[in-house]
């Protein structure tokens, strides 16, 4: 059974909380991704941010990006996971919790992070439609 470790995505960015809007942009367009997980001054993670966030929550309500930081925006409670939790048990809770990328810590840094595309990759069928159920609502 594949972990964690074997599937995520290594080399992860985080973004601090006292970085504006604009530089989380930047630094998603300049990495290729839809998210970044968000650091605390004291360095922990707290929370993640996502491009959606940031044209839903903060374009449309007509904010200022270059003075609002990513801090504001950054979704609160994170679950992460461990280097050796199993895939299964991944999907399971990425399901549960209706979310489509978590973080992987390893003495509470993060190293990595999970999508629902690298799940897509190394689960079966049925496991990822019963994913998409639980993320979605739908098959």
């Amino acid at each position: 059974m594949s972990t964690a470790r074997e599937i995520m995505n290594t080399g992860i960015k985080t973004v601090r909380e006292d970085q504006s809007l604009i530089e989380a942009a930047t630094m998603m367009r300049d990495l290729g991704v839809g998210c970044l997980p968000v650091q605390s001054a004291e360095g922990g993670l707290s929370g993640i941010i996502t491009d959606r966030d940031i044209v839903v929550r903060a374009c449309a309500e007509g904010r200022d990006l270059s003075a609002t930081p990513a801090g504001e925006l950054a979704q609160g409670i994170v679950s992460t996971i461990g280097l050796d939790e199993p895939v299964d048990t991944i999907v399971d809770l990425m399901g549960t919790q209706q979310v489509k990328r978590m973080p992987v810590v390893e003495n509470g840094e993060v190293v990595g992070m999970i999508s629902e595309s690298d799940l897509a990759r190394h689960v079966s069928e049925d496991k990822i439609n019963h994913f998409v159920t639980m993320v979605y609502g739908r098959n």
